[in-house]
Parts: structure tokens; sequence; C-alpha cells
């Protein structure tokens, strides 16, 4: 009998180690799913939107290619308003609508006020290679890279090098501070603190406190793939560095929730000389730093032309002629120079005297 209660309990055993086996295995493969089909793609900038160097008077652009940790060609443009400007700025841009081309208006702004501006498109996006992003950590890995360059490139190298990252890119400027604490300054726009906090926050609008279940097997996904960039955060970068920083992040994000980034952020260095802290109530993500008024009038007259439609745009029959009607209509009826001056002027004067203030 002992015997065949022994045979019995192994048994059993041995269905649970299987059972959990299975477990862990199918929520392993579910969180990589997961993660790769949220962060790991590729990204295009919507051509009617883009800017063109031709949008700004004076600015002129050099492209250089560089590579990044697996050998993938990264393309970047050196932006300025001629020569002898005293620093440079290095441009993290976000994640989900290309490369850089949709902060070419911030590039020109600080690159009409003296300075070199570097702005690059990260893995996976726009003249870059890379067939997607990977991750979140990839933003910090390839701005990391891009630094290296510039301090390599001989009519740049004795230059102060300052950054600027909005979203991922506010992520990438203050994390990367930990490879680089030489840089002078640092303005981080509705960034976060970490991109296993990113990747909750995003997951918690989906599946509510389920995200909770498979976060530990997120960690260990981005540990393996990244290593030591999976686990370090803005706030080691911040820790690491003696780069005077600015935080400015809108209470109304709904795409980086303050309690990500900000509100850390603050509780941490609010008494601390070398942070500065702007926390409007209402500017949201895409736009935090731009003037809405011609961006909410030309959604008004896009609105109204919708109605003027003799189709369903919503059928998915009418798809690819909505495509083509709405890059029609953008294409002719956007206003170049309104578009690519809509940056806040009063903002980016606080921005601009930080620096300044930086390498003095």
């Amino acid at each position: 009998m002992h015997k065949k209660g022994s045979k019995t309990k192994k048994i059993i055993i041995s269905i649970i180690c299987v059972l959990l086996v299975l477990i862990i295995g199918g929520m392993w493969w579910l969180s990589v799913a997961i993660y790769n089909d949220n962060f790991n793609k590729r990204f295009e900038s919507y051509e009617p939107y883009m800017y063109y160097v031709e949008d700004f008077d004076g600015l002129q652009r050099t492209q250089y290619k560089f590579e990044s940790n697996k050998g993938q060609q990264l393309t970047g443009y050196m932006y300025s308003h001629g020569s002898d400007q005293k620093g440079v700025v290095v441009i993290a841009h976000g994640f989900g609508s290309g490369g850089h081309n949709s902060y070419m208006d911030v590039a020109n702004y600080f690159a009409s006020n003296g300075y070199y501006v570097f702005a690059y498109d990260a893995t996976g996006n726009d003249e870059s290679e890379g067939d997607g992003v990977g991750g979140m950590p990839q933003g910090v890995i390839d701005l990391e890279h891009a630094i290296d360059f510039i301090k390599q490139l001989k009519d740049y190298n004795n230059l102060p090098i300052v950054l600027f990252g909005h979203s991922w890119g506010g992520y990438s400027v203050s994390s990367v501070l930990s490879y680089h604490p030489d840089v002078k300054a640092v303005i981080e726009c509705s960034g976060f603190e970490s991109s296993a906090g990113m990747f909750e926050s995003e997951g918690k609008k989906v599946a509510g406190d389920g995200i909770y279940v498979i976060m530990p097997f997120v960690k260990l996904h981005e540990f393996i793939k990244y290593g030591k960039y999976a686990s370090n955060t803005a706030t080691d970068g911040f820790s690491t560095s003696d780069a005077a920083v600015m935080i400015y992040h809108s209470e109304d994000d709904t795409i980086v929730p303050p309690e990500y980034g900000y509100d850390i952020f603050y509780e941490l260095y609010r008494d601390d000389p070398r942070f500065r802290f702007i926390h409007p109530d209402n500017r949201g993500h895409n736009y935090v730093y731009h003037d809405m008024t011609y961006i909410n009038e030309f959604n008004a007259e896009f609105d109204e032309w919708l109605k003027t439609l003799d189709y369903d745009y919503n059928a998915e029959n009418n798809k690819e002629r909505f495509i083509a009607d709405k890059e029609n209509y953008i294409n002719e009826n956007l206003d170049r120079k309104r578009w690519s001056n809509m940056l806040d002027a009063e903002l980016f004067e606080q921005f601009l005297e930080f620096y300044n203030a930086s390498i003095e």
C-alpha cells in the first residue's frame, strides 16, 4: 500500500509540474506576443503632415549615417542656421508616429537660436534600418550611440551637449545619462520613469489590474533582450549625472499619465536646485508644447469636409478611397507656414534660457 501511494503521489506531482510548465510557458508566450504587438513595430511618418527643410527660412541640414547596437544603420541630420554655434542639442523623438521629422520645428527653433541640432530616426523608424523598434530600451541604446557618434565628429566634439526628448524620447534622454553623465542639460517632456512602467500604463487601459499578472514575464523578456538597459530608469540617469534637468508634463496627459513620470520625479527632486518642473493642466501629450490655435482650426475645417463626403468613410470597402481623399484634402488645404510655426513661443524661450544657463 505504501508503494502504491508513493507512486500515485509522484504521478500527481508530475502532472502539477507539467501544468505549471504549460501555464508559465503560455504566460511567457502571451506576454512576448503582447509586448511585440505593442512595441516591436516599424513606424513611418504620415507624409501629408511631414515637415520639410524648405518650410523653415534659413534652415540647413547635413545627413549622417551611424551604427547602433546590432550594426543597424541609423540616419540622422545635423541642423543649423550657420556655423560657430555654442552647443549641440540632440533630439530623441517619440514613439509611434515615425522618426524625428515631426520634431523639425523644434530643431529649427534651437538651430535659429545658437545651437547645432542633431536629430535622428531611431531603429525601425523612417530612414533608419530595422524591421521594428524592438522595445522601449532601444531608444536609450540608439541615443547612446548617437551621442558617441557626435563626439567623434571633429566639428562638434568640443561643444557642450544638451538633450531634448518627448514621450519615449523623454525617457531616453533621462535614462541615457547613466552612460553619458557629461551631458550638460536635459529637457524631458511628457516622459516616463521606466520601460516596464510604460508597458504597465498602456496595459492597464486594456486589461485593468490583470496586467500585473504578466508584468514579471514582460520584465524578464526585456532583461533577456536588453540586459542592463531594461532595468535602467530615468532616475538612475538623474542620480548618475550632474546635468541640469527640466521636467515638463501636463496633468491631463492620458498617453503617459503623470504617475508614471512627473509625479515620481517631483517627489524625489522638487527640492533639488538642479531640477526645474513645469506642470500645466491642459496641454495633453502629442501637442504638449504647441500653440493649438491652428490645429483646432484645421481640425474643425476637416470635420466639416467629412460631412460633404458622399460615401461612408468608416466602411471597410471605402478604406482605400478615404485614405487617398484624406491625403489629397490635407495636401491641398494645410497652411504649411502656420503648420510649421506652432511652437509655444513663451515656453520655448524658457527652454532656451535653461540651455543657455546650463552651458555658461
